[in-house]
């Protein structure tokens, strides 16, 4: 189907330059293998170790400059070449074929020692001075090398060459060069002998891209389109028909009476790859924007989209939200409000994976009857990924198929200090951190916001967990609510960094109403955090919350609780029951507390002393202005009498 066009560097995921680095024994000829390939002539004078060389981008048919790095084959120079390898790009690891010593050092030493450093790389394996072989001793390289492939599968090809009668020296780092641009594991299964799933989700999304008319087959124009787009040049009518011609012939299905279908496409780059042209098939990614992880290039995602302050965050814009509500539409098949696991897997069958499968995503909001999610579940997973992660959120927006630019899908909140300041926050998604002592109630109180009922619950857990999920407010509008449950025995890691509460809208401290400890513990913690956001600046409101209502009290629990939350500042205790399902509009009350960041901030002893201090010294400092003041008030009105006197006389 494709004439390939060389030339790949203006493409968005194509590397820019290339840096192949030689490594082997000494007097394998890693030097004179280097000059012969750069000055197209044998030198039989050469140092040791040989300066950087710049091979210009027209010495090879992609149009991409190559820097080959020499490197010292000295055991005390071994952190010096460990430190080229982590810049290198590939690999290339000599042996001498007319000692087959160096040959066995390749698998004793120097593939264990590439893989100790974790080089993760494309590794070339050259035999150099083949000139010097043996004759009588005639053995095949696929014979020599297969049994090391075998058991070092980064290897990615074998040649052998001779510096002296410019035998493929060129080709050896032609070869290189190739496995960085091309490499052949990100698309192809060597075992199964099968394309690979993330490639297979990456043409699949640029075969919708070309299918305008969303008929599921490439008709002729849709084809020729294609073929400009990605090799510069149409398809003649002869070469459509040839192309469905040997389609149709392998896999009947992969044509149809509209064209080409998504069967035919995939099945067309996997015979291109078998049959060595991943060129092909690289070109295509690269028109598409994937980078050798077939991911988006960074380029499509800079890095500045994502700037923000610690105490800003990130939420969808309303141009995303009915772009996911027509997506939603689209992949609802019985339109039954419900998109099912194998729905939401269809929704994301173009992004390199579904995202939401593993922590924290999988179990994180509210699932229906059936085992899907709602629209708000959905646009609330969405939510928590947009806060969390947001260039992975707008990464999977483009791979489900969002047309507009990147910066349109979301938008950046103000920060929570100039909240603080208006007494009103203008989010639609608050997070809340959830702490507490260990078996208070932190884990039955998210699965009960995600509608689980108490049977359900699994008791605590000890790792940092989410729940999301949409939150009626009067009037009919909806917020979005993450909770994030922190363990007890993770607070102390929290206040590693100093902007740790910058993300966090309002804190939630839960402990069980019938354990006095619990409640101790819980106002520990609430102390320790309001402490620290007075420390950084980072002040956040704070609800306590007296979880398992439907036990006993313990002792003066009601009194304490009052006295204290009313010495700090804030509101008294809500009591709930998960047991009874009673949350008494709890979180309502969270997401009003976020959305006026100026109240319900605690205040320890240390802060009211601090606050006192302060407001001493701004006394002091205005008593000493308005003194100022005065005394220039009444210099000015004696010159004035002053001048009057001197006229009058």
């Amino acid at each position: 189907m494709a004439r390939y066009s060389a030339g790949t560097v203006d493409c968005p995921g194509s590397p820019k330059s290339v840096r192949i680095v030689v490594v082997g024994d000494k007097g394998t000829g890693k030097s004179s293998l280097i000059v012969a390939a750069a000055t197209d002539a044998f030198s039989p004078n050469v140092p040791p170790v040989l300066p950087d060389y710049k091979l210009p981008a027209e010495f090879f048919p992609d149009n991409i400059p190559v820097t080959i790095v020499d490197t010292s084959s000295k055991p005390e120079d071994r952190d010096m070449v460990a430190e080229e390898l982590k810049r290198a790009d590939a690999v290339v690891l000599t042996y001498a074929c007319d000692r087959p010593e160096t040959l066995d050092r390749l698998s004793e030493y120097w593939l264990p020692e590439l893989r100790r450093l974790e080089v993760k790389i494309p590794i070339i394996v050259a035999g150099c001075k083949l000139d010097f072989r043996d004759d009588n001793n005639q053995v095949s390289l696929e014979q020599v090398m297969s049994p090391i492939m075998q058991q070092f599968r980064e290897i990615e090809t074998c040649i052998e060459c001779s510096a002296l009668k410019q035998l493929q020296a060129q080709e050896v780092f032609y070869y290189a060069q190739k496995t960085v641009l091309h490499p052949t594991g990100p698309l192809f299964d060597q075992e199964s002998q099968a394309l690979k799933p993330r490639c297979v989700r990456a043409l699949k999304r640029i075969f919708i891209l070309c299918d305008h008319d969303r008929d599921g087959a490439l008709c002729e124009a849709e084809l020729n389109d294609f073929q400009v787009k990605c090799f510069h040049a149409p398809l003649q009518p002869s070469e459509i028909e040839g192309v469905k011609r040997v389609v149709q012939e392998k896999l009947p299905e992969g044509v149809n009476e509209r064209g080409l279908t998504v069967t035919g496409f995939l099945f067309l780059h996997a015979l291109f790859i078998e049959k060595g042209r991943l060129e092909t098939t690289w070109t295509v990614l690269r028109k598409f924007g994937y980078n050798n992880d077939i991911r988006l290039a960074e380029e499509l995602l800079p890095s500045s989209l994502f700037k923000r302050a610690p105490d800003q965050s990130f939420e969808l814009t309303n141009v995303a939200i009915e772009f996911l509500k027509g997506m939603y539409t689209l992949f609802d098949d019985d339109k039954d409000n419900n998109l099912r696991p194998q729905e939401i897997e269809d929704l994301f069958s173009t992004a390199p994976e579904s995202p939401w499968k593993e922590s924290p995503y999988e179990d994180a909001a509210e699932k229906t009857a059936l085992g899907g999610l709602s629209f708000d579940a959905f646009l609330s997973m969405w939510s928590l990924m947009t806060l969390l992660e947001p260039a992975q959120s707008v990464e999977n927006l483009i791979y489900i198929g969002f047309p507009g630019d990147p910066s349109t899908a979301i938008r950046v909140t103000r920060r929570r200090r100039l909240d603080r300041k208006k007494q009103q926050s203008e989010r639609k998604v608050f997070q809340c951190f959830v702490f507490g002592p260990n078996n208070a109630g932190k884990s039955a109180l998210l699965n009960c916001f995600l509608g689980r009922s108490y049977a359900d619950n699994q008791g605590s857990t000890t790792d940092v967990r989410y729940a999301v999920n949409m939150v009626d407010e009067s009037g009919g509008a909806k917020k979005t609510l993450i909770m994030r449950e922190i363990p007890e025995d993770g607070v102390q890691g929290l206040f590693a960094s100093k902007e740790s509460l910058a993300a966090c809208d309002i804190a939630v401290f839960v402990y069980d109403s019938s354990d006095e400890s619990s409640w101790k513990k819980a106002t520990e913690l609430l102390v320790k955090v309001a402490t620290y956001g007075e420390s950084t600046g980072y002040e956040v409101p704070c609800l306590m919350v007296s979880a398992k209502d439907d036990l006993e009290s313990f002792p003066i629990s009601i009194q304490e609780s009052t006295r204290m939350t009313q010495d700090m500042g804030i509101e008294p205790p809500v009591s709930i029951s998960s047991k009874l399902g009673d949350f008494n509009n709890l979180f309502r009350k969270i997401i009003t507390a976020a959305q006026h960041p100026h109240l319900s901030i605690p205040e320890t002893e240390a802060g009211k002393s601090r606050k006192h201090y302060n407001r001493l010294i701004n006394r002091s400092l205005m008593a000493v202005s308005i003194g100022a003041a005065a005394v220039v008030v009444g210099l000015a009105a004696y010159r004035v009498y002053a001048t009057r006197k001197s006229a009058s006389a």
